[in-house]
């Protein structure tokens, strides 16, 4: 069964910095499952739709990027469905640590 994951992240970088800082990710992301599984990604405005696949199972979301915060909200298939708490505060202390002013 899926379970929907949905977090909000604030920032101090502006719509575009994070924006590049959030596109940025999805690359890294996408190098890091090179030969595992596929990453795509379509941004219409400032509003992300990703999807990726890792070893069979398929996770989709969307990015809303605004002035001082970033939505995330993800659908997590069947068995990473099961420990969506878990991956919740994973992605929560990723988004942070990507949108930190440096």
């Amino acid at each position: 069964m899926s379970k929907a994951v949905t977090l909000t992240i604030p920032h101090d970088l502006g719509r575009a910095e994070a924006r590049r800082r959030i596109d940025g990710g999805f690359g890294d992301l996408a190098r890091h499952l090179a030969g595992m599984g596929s990453v795509t990604k379509t941004w219409e405005g400032d509003r992300l739709s990703f999807s990726f696949s890792v070893m069979g199972q398929a996770i989709s979301g969307t990015v809303d990027v605004a002035e001082t915060m970033v939505r995330l909200e993800v659908l997590l298939p069947g068995l990473i469905g099961m420990i969506a708490s878990k991956v919740k505060g994973r992605l929560q202390k990723e988004g942070q640590l990507l949108l930190e002013k440096r």
